[in-house]
């Protein structure tokens, strides 16, 4: 492969991220070097880092532009592994340091600071969050925990439940665009990928904090190595009285919860073998957010993954396998604590998956294939088809009565030639599903990147992808809402062409897209029918055009004369849906989608370790939403969502072996809504304090 040294100053030592065969998707059998990014940029993966050895960097060095290179980290958006400067797709990286200078606590809110993402939340601290990119639903993206994919066939609200804290994470990985051959089914619009840390020093790690609306957070870990074995363990817990009260005066926002993760590992010079285990149970108030019957509305979910993976270093051909299980349980409560009311609704799923993934080097280029199974097996009293023979729902007088079952199957090859300046990647993947008793689908791509310099590479792309309905979306059947169990799968094909340039102190990017829509799934209310009832239906088709760019500047390369400007960046997304045909029809999640969103980012070194930063976010949403009734014209209420600005900030005070911080969330106390009238809380208060002990 050809690499490009974009700099060739002295660089700090960084181990974490040794060859880490679960990153975004190298469970497909991929590593692929590059540089690390700051929180301030959110910009793209960098190629080429260079292997160093300093186990600990402090926050002031990362503050005055230091070059830190990372050593074989996989972030990929192929199946073959290629140096981020022959890939003809973006990745935007968020590392462990961009998460620690972030003002936020969990996963989900990190996640606002990117420009493409939407992030829609019941509240803050993650109580459950609907995340989606360039334009799409919450069901139409990948997630995954160290390339292990998590995704709920349930429903996608649940999808960021993750066994392991904030703290417990190396960097998130965001890849944008349908991508078939790299992701399968429900990759409709791209994948988010959870790295957590591995191949540290053994130490002990705590910390604490507490803030508005009673809210506090208490977590540990242990990590500890022994030559080829490392292994760690974490747990955390969070609550909080939450923002909102009910008609009756009870907390109808409150939260808590709790998350146990192990992890291990054994690597020599012929195998890297990797494997995980954690749960995650939590409790919240959702307000509002499914039915207007009751603002008292809570859910209780319980989660537990497991995985192994391994590959091999050495020979002709790579292999890269892996085998998981994730169980999902859920508890809908319409009137919190009163079954009597209304039942309670139950589910209980179970998603078994095998992959089979590899590549090898011939005369003619590069050459990648996998195959993968996932059986996803739902158990409910509410949902799918009956069951022959129910099963009983543990700690209650009742049985789980309905259920589906559905295996889904997929085959890939791709192939990559790759030139001096230019690599043309072409890829291919047939997929059955047993539930659609569909024929095989075939969905092909075609990428290709041309680099005229050292800094600059040109791309374009044409992908497609497919997903399939999730359980909720065909059988949820109950109080204002209709499903329809003859859903298709929605497809997505899209063209992409975009620019990049990097250097040492200026990186800057931009593309453009058009997404086409077929068969796509919404919840849909028709403001002509006689009630307001939200039915999912296919959506037919729907053409969106979208740009994207942004640009971040190293301050302290910049102007090296100063010490308090570290790092300024500024994103950008604008999307578009030709949507004219579906006038007089109120979307639930595909026509709210962000128009306009606008994202910056100022890091200050204020004195020796005290650091301050500040993020700017504006969004303006398209669509409407039912705000009332109005019992005079028998006719909905609409509501055009307003656009808002939020400011937020963190002062910390950073040591390598503590850290002291307070945050501030919406300092302009703006009370405004991502979702329907929920009305998001205003200014928002959290100060902590981290310890890091070495073993």
């Amino acid at each position: 492969m050809y690499k490009t040294i974009f700099n060739k100053r002295t660089s700090l030592k960084f181990k974490h991220f040794s060859n880490k065969g679960y990153s975004l998707f190298s469970v497909l059998g991929r590593e692929v070097i590059v540089g690390t990014l700051s929180v301030a940029t959110l910009t793209y993966a960098k190629a080429d880092g260079i292997s160093t050895d300093v186990s600990k960097i402090t926050t002031d060095s990362l503050y005055r532009g230091a070059a830190l290179e990372l050593d074989e980290v996989s972030v990929t958006a192929s199946r073959a592994p290629l140096a981020e400067s022959q890939q003809a797709r973006m990745v935007t990286v968020l590392s462990h340091e961009d998460i620690a200078q972030a003002p936020v606590q969990s996963i989900n809110d990190l996640l606002k600071y990117v420009a493409s993402v939407d992030v829609r939340q019941r509240g803050p601290i993650g109580a459950q969050t609907d995340v989606s990119i360039r334009g799409g639903n919450y069901e139409q993206i990948t997630i995954l925990l160290n390339g292990v994919n998590i995704n709920d066939p349930q429903t996608g609200h649940n999808a960021f439940d993750f066994p392991c804290d904030i703290d417990d994470i190396e960097r998130i990985e965001v890849l944008e665009g349908p991508a078939a051959h790299i992701y399968g089914t429900s990759s409709l619009l791209g994948a988010i990928n959870i790295v957590t840390k591995q191949h540290d020093n053994s130490s002990v790690s705590a910390h604490a904090e507490g803030g508005s609306y009673g809210y506090g957070k208490l977590g540990a870990r242990v990590k500890m190595n022994f030559q080829r074995w490392n292994h760690s363990f974490s747990g955390s817990y969070t609550r909080s009285d939450g923002y909102s009260r009910s008609k009756s005066g009870a907390f109808n926002m409150d939260y808590n919860g709790g998350k146990m993760f192990y992890q291990g590992g054994y690597y020599d010079a012929n195998v890297n073998v990797r494997w995980h285990a954690g749960m995650s149970t939590k409790g919240y108030g959702s307000n509002t957010f499914y039915s207007n019957y009751s603002d008292e509305q809570y859910e209780r979910t319980f989660k537990s993954f497991t995985a192994i993976q391994a590959e091999n270093k050495n020979g002709i051909f790579h292999f890269h396998p892996l085998i998981y299980w994730n169980r999902n349980m859920d508890r809908f409560e319409l009137f919190h604590n009163n079954p009597e009311a209304y039942p309670y609704n139950y589910h209980r799923t179970d998603v078994f998956g095998v992959n089979l993934n590899g590549y090898f080097d011939w005369a003619a280029g590069r050459t990648a294939f996998g195959a993968e199974m996932r059986e996803e097996d739902l158990v409910s009293g509410n949902l799918g088809e009956k069951l022959t023979r129910p099963h009983h729902i543990h700690s209650t007088n009742r049985d789980y009565t309905n259920g589906i079952n559905r295996t889904n199957v997929q085959f890939v090859l791709e192939h990559n030639i790759l030139l001096k300046h230019f690599t043309l990647s072409m890829g291919i993947t047939a997929v059955k599903n047993s539930w659609s008793e569909m024929n095989m689908r075939v969905y092909p791509s075609i990428e290709a990147c041309y680099r005229p310099t050292e800094n600059w590479k040109v791309y374009a792309s044409y992908n497609s992808s497919l997903r399939m309905p999730s359980v909720t979306e065909l059988y949820y059947n109950s109080k204002g809402y209709n499903a329809n169990k003859n859903l298709k799968p929605e497809e997505l094909s899209a063209v992409e062409v975009g620019t990049k340039y990097i250097s040492n102190t200026i990186q800057t990017s931009a593309n453009v897209f058009f997404n086409h829509y077929t068969n796509l799934i919404d919840w849909i209310v028709d403001e002509k029918a006689e009630t307001a009832v939200l039915t999912t239906t296919n959506f037919g088709k729907i053409n969106a055009i979208g740009a994207e760019a942004n640009i971040s500047m190293n301050l302290m390369e910049l102007l090296p004369n100063q010490h308090l400007l570290r790092k300024i960046a500024i994103q950008y997304a604008y999307l578009n849906q030709d949507q004219k045909q579906y006038e007089g029809i109120t979307s639930r999640y595909v026509l709210e989608y962000l128009r306009h969103k606008l994202v910056a980012n100022l890091q200050l070194n204020i004195w020796k370790n005290l650091a301050l930063g500040i993020n700017y976010r504006f969004q303006k949403r398209n669509g409407n939403y039912v705000a009332g009734y109005d019992e005079a014209t028998k006719t909905n209420i609409l509501k055009k969502y307003s656009p808002y600005s939020l400011v937020d900030a963190r002062l910390s005070w950073n040591t390598p072996d503590y850290s002291l911080y307070i945050e501030g969330n919406n300092l302009i106390s703006h009370r405004y809504a991502d979702f329907g009238s929920l009305q998001q809380p205003g200014f928002w208060f959290i100060a902590g304090v981290k310890f890091h002990i070495g073993l």
